[in-house]
């Protein structure tokens, strides 16, 4: 189906589900009404026929009445779970009418100096990572920022691109996953918390005999209590061993206060942590990509993830119990109760001392995975990159810029059948340079992330980008524009210097100096870029620059974009055409703003 169709009926189905949620949840409360009245009414018309009677209704209407409390939570988690699908699917149709700003912009994953993270719009507002970003994790975030940062490994390309194709077949499944996780966000925290407290040594558990003194000293203390009970101990041994008992449960409770301070906050996660994994446990994967992600799920004793992470969880929520002031007393002294939950939470720890990161860096994979599986099943029209062998080659028709509307976008074409030629674009002011620097580019870096590409047909070679097209000043640092551009063209010809395989971007060379010095750098530069066969576009206003084609005719493509006037009208059709760039339109603009222009 297609997405819109299908998130418009998804919709529908989602909203009509709620709808009788929402009636169940009403009938639960009448039934746990219902309940209550019975056992009272139990106590007046079945009092008279013995104890026995009302006892046995009691408990029977009783364990109806938690079954329905079970059954009513059961039901607000599918309340709350189908709200968040319905926000989910609004999101997406906003997204695909070109309203993609409430998903999160990844302004946090701004490098300071990055080689084209800050030209090619790749986080902040109206971003590429804002555009198909779809994790709820902050491991999720970060692993997608990473790929959209640097290039896969070049084995991983291809099994990247089949286990994105096999998850954008599956958006329900991305969406349940999606709704478990806005439950309560993972954060690195959490993972900071585990990390620090996994770093501690244990307290009690080195010390073996509490392995035996856990279950002998609660069966002393019963033992007593019992034998008090019945007459067969006097007050002064009852009362002494309440006060020996009390002293080892304050002191106990001494030790396991800061460590459950510290992991007590973190419990929501852990639940949220253990409900997604689960969710990527249970589903059945073909791409071995994804299978092998899946098998991090398992421990060495061929135990689930899940239910690991579910155990630490259920061992926090009775050590909650410590704040209980009628029941922490009695649990303490009776059982040893925090004595009890903090030998098995350090048993836990010797056991998952090393799956942690496992668990934190493979769901965020799964999340950075879907994200891009999101974008294949909302832009069926994208097709997958084929990865050629060799340094360097691109070629492509009907590429486009992601972030511009369909409507809206000129697709256009790219050509360069090996390193060593260079593609120079001219072109009229506002023509389409630099979006199509920006398309090109854009494009490159998502093939290199295992992604879908705006084009109809891609083929490149496995490569790093660079690119030098939005330079500015810096008042911190006391940098000047073109010292920032001088400092970043350096970081460029040090690559190539290196023989590193980089794929260069350039928009308006040296633009902060003088017209002779820019031509006579920019033509430099270029004739070394040609030197040691780098791969690169470079767009220019220096129409001058083409005519480095007449001495290496082999290494210059020519490529343009125009401009058609019509009195003082222009007119950009934003279509690249091989050739120079003969058409200038900056004089009329200046004129339309209002600059009185001299004939000489």
């Amino acid at each position: 189906m297609e997405p819109i169709p299908f998130y418009q009926k998804r919709l529908e189905e989602l909203q009509a589900q709620l709808k009788l949620l929402q009636q169940r949840k009403s009938s639960f409360a009448w039934l746990r009404l219902g309940a209550i009245v019975a056992i009272i009414a139990v106590f007046y018309l079945l009092f008279s026929f013995g104890f026995i009677y009302v006892a046995l209704a009691t408990i029977l209407l009783l364990y109806i009445f938690i079954r329905l409390i079970y059954a009513d939570l059961n039901n607000q988690f599918k309340i709350d779970h189908t709200h968040h699908l319905i926000h989910i699917n609004e999101e997406e149709l906003k997204c695909l009418a070109g309203d993609y700003y409430d998903f999160k912009d990844g302004a946090e994953h701004i490098p300071k100096d990055h080689p084209y993270a800050n030209d090619l719009d790749i986080f902040g507002r109206a971003s590429l990572f804002q555009y198909i970003n779809r994790t709820t994790s902050e491991p999720g975030s970060k692993k997608l920022a990473d790929y959209l940062k640097s290039p896969s490994e070049p084995e991983l390309i291809l099994p990247k691109q089949k286990a994105i194709k096999e998850l954008s077949q599956k958006p329900l499944w991305i969406q349940d996953l999606q709704s478990l996780g806005k439950k309560n966000t993972i954060t690195f925290s959490t993972k900071r918390r585990l990390d620090e407290w996994m770093a501690e040594s244990p307290v009690f558990i080195n010390f073996k005999p509490w392995k035996w003194l856990r279950y002998i000293l609660p069966a002393i203390i019963l033992s007593i209590v019992t034998l008090y009970i019945f007459d067969l101990v006097g007050n002064s041994i009852f009362y002494l061993s309440l006060f020996i008992f009390a002293a080892i449960a304050y002191q106990v409770n001494k030790i396991v206060s800061p460590i459950h301070e510290k992991l007590s906050k973190i419990a929501g996660e852990l639940n949220t942590l253990s409900e997604e994994i689960a969710h990527i446990e249970k589903e059945k994967f073909e791409s071995s990509f994804l299978k092998k992600l899946q098998s991090g799920f398992l421990n060495d004793a061929n135990k689930k993830a899940s239910e690991d992470i579910y155990r630490i969880k259920k061992i926090l929520d009775k050590l909650d119990l410590r704040y209980n002031l009628v029941l922490s007393a009695p649990l303490n002294i009776l059982l040893l109760w925090n004595l009890q939950q903090v030998l098995d939470l350090e048993k836990w720890k010797s056991a998952q001392q090393h799956n942690i990161n496992t668990w934190f860096d493979t769901l965020g994979t799964f999340e950075a995975l879907s994200s891009f599986a999101i974008l294949n099943f909302n832009q069926p029209g994208w097709i997958f990159p084929t990865i050629v062998p060799g340094y360097f080659s691109i070629s492509g028709k009907e590429i486009g810029h992601p972030l511009i509307a369909q409507n809206k976008r000129v697709n256009n074409f790219i050509d360069i059948p090996e390193n060593g030629e260079l593609m120079l674009v001219t072109g009229s002011n506002m023509a389409g340079k630099s979006t199509y620097l920006r398309s090109i580019g854009v494009n490159v870096v998502l093939a290199m992330a295992g992604a879908p590409v705006c084009a109809t047909h891609f083929n490149v070679s496995y490569v790093q980008m660079i690119s030098s097209m939005r330079i500015t000043d810096n008042l911190e640092e006391s940098t000047s524009t073109f010292y920032a551009e001088l400092k970043k063209l350096k970081s460029i010809i040090e690559k190539v210097n290196a023989g590193e395989k980089v794929f260069i971007l350039l928009d308006e060379i040296l633009r902060g100096t003088n017209s002779l010095d820019r031509h006579t750098g920019s033509k430099a530069l270029i004739k070394q870029l040609i030197k040691h066969k780098a791969a690169a576009i470079i767009a220019t206003h220096d129409l001058e620059l083409a005519e480095i084609k007449n001495a290496t005719p082999s290494n210059i493509l020519n490529y343009h974009f125009d401009v058609q006037v019509s009195g003082e009208e222009l007119y950009f059709d934003y279509r690249l055409k091989p050739g120079v760039c003969n058409s200038l339109n900056a004089s009329i603009l200046m004129k339309k703003i209002g600059i009185e222009l001299m004939d000489n």
